[in-house]
């Protein structure tokens, strides 16, 4: 059974070294889907008919957000898209060929200042467009956008927020209720590569979701919380939503000496105990050792699990019911990967049984609490 190609799309991005583009260029590079253009800062608008000749579609992100002179915003936001708008034009009256124009506009282009009217007639220059010669066209109005390779102490908070905390710097709060409205360059690139494959009529509007909204002081927490958990040893929920978003922000802004952080390791003549992450409500992650014939553990929880992974060496596990004084011995190595529960009212230890040193991985579902440690010494 023959399987239909997928179509190859000719791709020109215009702003593709700035934040979003280089994003974008990444995501676009990682499928032979796409035959990828480029118009960056500095280069000819002369060369455009020519790269609008080989496009099938136009992700138009150049503009500028934060000039020495407000002309700019004029010049570059509405300037340059009324210029890449008449050559699709041109092009299309000359070919009778459409070439879709995806705007990335912002959610400013709603407020009267230089640089919201500027996006505005940007967008009217596109729709003009669409409604002149029936060329299809996507706007896009973008909120603040955060993510890897976003410049600092530049337009964006976040990035600013990241970069300083990451790096002992201070941070400036004015307005901590001030709410700010965000999307992540993942979600933003991939509207923008899902948008290459829609054929509108017209004009299309589409929005970024899901959008996250956020106040100043909640950011400024969050981020800070980051930068704490390497020493408290504590993650924050940042494996869904806006949490994994920042978090994956504040991780990318680290300085190279900051790829690496010592954690605390307890060790005596049985071996060492180390714990490696704690988090709010799913327990902690640990390995510990044991070096040949030594038995660790020896105790029994009322309510506490934990979860035994043995990555190296040879193991022994027991159990007593306290109540029945039944026993079960279970071993395990290395070379099987294989989990081992404790039971609650079980009491339970682990012995060494082999020549080296054995390794054990740990996960309890409950933090380590010394006040209440639900942890009772008995022998098995």
């Amino acid at each position: 059974m023959s399987v239909t190609p997928s179509p190859i799309y000719r791709v020109l991005v215009t702003g593709s070294q700035g934040f979003i583009g280089k994003n974008l260029l990444a995501r676009l590079g990682e499928s032979a889907q796409y035959i990828v253009s480029t118009f960056a800062r500095g280069d000819d608008v002369a060369c455009l008919p020519a790269l609008i000749a080989e496009a099938d579609a136009v992700i138009h992100l150049a503009g500028e957000n934060r000039p020495q002179d407000e002309a700019a915003f004029s010049i570059v936001n509405a300037g340059l898209t009324a210029t890449l708008c008449n050559v699709i034009k041109k092009h299309k009256v000359s070919t009778g060929r459409n070439v879709l124009l995806i705007l990335a506009s912002s959610t400013q282009a709603e407020i009267d200042n230089p640089y919201g009217r500027s996006k505005l007639a940007a967008e009217h220059s596109i729709r003009s467009l669409a409604e002149e010669t029936g060329n299809p066209a996507i706007i896009f109005r973008l909120p603040g956008v955060f993510g890897k390779w976003c410049k600092p102490n530049y337009n964006s908070v976040v990035a600013t927020f990241c970069y300083n905390i990451a790096r002992g710097l201070p941070i400036q709060v004015n307005d901590p209720a001030r709410a700010l409205q965000l999307a992540y360059i993942d979600d933003v690139a991939q509207a923008l590569i899902s948008a290459i494959h829609k054929a509108p009529i017209g004009v299309t509007s589409m929005e970024i979701t899901p959008e996250y909204t956020v106040t100043l002081g909640e950011l400024a927490a969050h981020i800070s919380s980051f930068d704490k958990d390497r020493t408290s040893l504590y993650t924050d929920h940042v494996g869904t939503g806006f949490l994994r978003a920042l978090y994956a922000t504040y991780i990318s802004y680290l300085p190279s000496e900051r790829f690496h952080y010592d954690i605390p390791q307890h060790g005596d003549a049985r071996g060492v105990f180390v714990e490696m992450l704690k988090t709010p409500d799913s327990g902690q992650f640990s390995y510990f050792t044991a070096h040949p014939g030594i038995t660790r553990g020896g105790h029994y929880h009322h309510t506490k699990t934990e979860k035994f992974l043995v990555i190296k060496g040879e193991a022994l596990f027991r159990f007593r019911h306290l109540l029945t004084d039944e026993r079960i011995e279970l071993r395990t190595c290395g070379e099987k990967p294989q989990i081992v529960d404790t039971i609650p009212g079980w009491s339970h230890d682990i012995t060494n049984t082999g020549t080296s040193e054995m390794v054990v991985m740990l996960w309890a579902n409950e933090n380590f609490d010394r006040e209440h440690p639900d942890t009772i010494a008995s022998k098995v």
